[in-house]
Order: C-alpha cells, then sequence, then structure tokens
C-alpha cells in the first residue's frame, strides 16, 4: 500500500526532474536503439541466459508479449513494425517508479535493516548507489559487503574471466582479477549474477546478516529477486529481465531509465529520492 511522505519540500522538484531526465536523455528519447531493444526481447523470449541474467520467468514470455510488456511500464512503442531509430522511455514512468523506489528506501530506513548494494555498472552507476548507501548508513542501516575479495568466474564473449568482487563506499561490483593496479580502475560491466549470488552465500555462510533489501541492477538486482529477496533498481529498455521480474513478483521494483549515459547525470536522481524518502543529509 502506497503511503505518504511528509517532511520538507525537496531540492530537486518533479518538474526539474522531468526536464533534467529528458536533457540527459535519461528518459524521453534515450540512446538505447529500437534494433537493441527488439533483439534483447528476442534473446530473453529464447530464454538466453546473457538476457535473463538470474531470473528464471515462472512463465513463457513470447517477443509481443514481451513488447507490450516493456510498453507498459517503461512507455517504448508497442508497434512491432516499429524497427529502427531510437527508442523512448516514457519520464512520467520514470519519475512514478522513482517515487516508489523513494518509499521503499524510507521503509529501509524506518526498520534499519541491512541492505546490500550492488552494480553491474559500476563506470556510470556507483555515485548513484554510493549516495544512496551513504544516507542509508547515516540513517542506521548496515550496508553490507559479504565475501570481498572473493573471486568470481563470469563467462563473457571473450570466454571464461576470473573477477574479483569488490565495495567501493558499500556498493559492490567485479574487477578483472588481470588489473594492474587493482582497486584503480572502476570496476567491470557486467549483467551476470555470479556476483550477487557469491555475495548472499558468503553472508548465509557466515551466519548472517542477511540483507533485507538488495538495491542494484542488471544481474544483481535479477538474481537477488530470484533467490527471494526483495529487489529494487534502475533497468534499460534492452533488459527486460528487471520487469519481468517485476512482473511475476520476483523484483520489487523497476525503475526505467537509460543505464549508460555520463555519470553525474544520475546524481540530481539520487537527490531527488533521498529527499522523497527524507534521507538527505
Amino acid at each position: 500500500m502506497s503511503r505518504t511522505i511528509a517532511c520538507v519540500p525537496t531540492t530537486v522538484t518533479a518538474a526539474e526532474l522531468r526536464a533534467h531526465l529528458l536533457t540527459a536523455r535519461l528518459a524521453g528519447v534515450v540512446g538505447t536503439t529500437r534494433e537493441e531493444s527488439l533483439r534483447s526481447y528476442r534473446l530473453f523470449a529464447a530464454r538466453d541466459p546473457r538476457l535473463l541474467i538470474g531470473l528464471d520467468p515462472e512463465r513463457v514470455w513470447g517477443e509481443r508479449e514481451l513488447l507490450a510488456l516493456m510498453a507498459d511500464r517503461c512507455g517504448v512503442s508497442a508497434d512491432p513494425a516499429h524497427t529502427f531509430g531510437h527508442d523512448v522511455i516514457d519520464p512520467e514512468r520514470t519519475l512514478a517508479a522513482l517515487d516508489a523506489f523513494a518509499e521503499r528506501l524510507a521503509v529501509a530506513a524506518e526498520r534499519g535493516g541491512p541492505v546490500l548494494f550492488g552494480t553491474g555498472h559500476p563506470h556510470r552507476l556507483l555515485g548513484f548507489y554510493a549516495a544512496l548507501a551513504d544516507a542509508l548508513s547515516a540513517a542506521g542501516c548496515a550496508v553490507l559487503t559479504p565475501a570481498q575479495g572473493r573471486c568470481v568466474d563470469i563467462t563473457t564473449r571473450f570466454g571464461l574471466r576470473t573477477h574479483n568482487l569488490d565495495y567501493v563506499r558499500g556498493v559492490g561490483l567485479v574487477r578483472g582479477a588481470t588489473a594492474q593496479r587493482p582497486g584503480c580502475e572502476p570496476g567491470a560491466h557486467t549483467h551476470s549474477p555470479l556476483p550477487v549470488r557469491t555475495a548472499l552465500a558468503a553472508a548465509a555462510d557466515a551466519g548472517g546478516p542477511l540483507p533485507e533489501l538488495v538495491i542494484g541492477d542488471h544481474g544483481w538486482v535479477c538474481g537477488a529477486g530470484q533467490l527471494g529477496f526483495e529487489a529494487a533498481g534502475p533497468a534499460d529498455v534492452n533488459d527486460p529481465a528487471p520487469f519481468v521480474g517485476e512482473a511475476e513478483g520476483a523484483v520489487s521494483l523497476a525503475v526505467p531509465l537509460d543505464d549508460g549515459v555520463r555519470s553525474d547525470y544520475y546524481l540530481p536522481l539520487a537527490r531527488y529520492v533521498l529527499n522523497r524518502a527524507c534521507l538527505s543529509q
């Protein structure tokens, strides 16, 4: 049930954030192409693990059903004959999802339960998650960092590659095991659910605590949701898995937005969400 959050006025209004979403191309016409999106829907319908990213759908999702779902959740064109150009995200859907995301953060802060953050897009989204992690930590939530340094073997387009699980400002990510200066490069891009599975298994093996909320993207949110953890985070229109997970109840919330723009463009979103959740410092 939705609840009203009473607090001081936000420093980033909904109107200002909507304008920012459009200007930064986080919503509206986005960088993701229609061809990319449709290809992803075809691969997901064929249950390609690269697109399932840790989700095991309960039902069969055909390409047309996926397109209808993404039109409903993100605002993309529902016309299967629309096959080229740039895709679109409805900024009103993004704003509504960010408001719901803020409510979940407010509940987590009120409960003071442990949370786990992780990203497969450290180059873009690390600062966004770190701001949320800092705020929840200040509110009394334990920001978990299980399995730090643990090796994770991930299949990439170049074959099986060993990565190391690391945390930066409380946000999980993976780094290439052969990095010349460990800790200096920002981390690897991955859709794999193996990092979050490794982290959660390590937390369980240690006797807890286990997260009451997992915040992340790609395999972090789908992998955690599939294991029964409350999971929420942003997702692009060429990643149908979080939205399918949301439709089936495995993922708590998927926020539609472009996940490939400049990292500083996500900071107004963090400020908006934290203000809505009454967690601004």
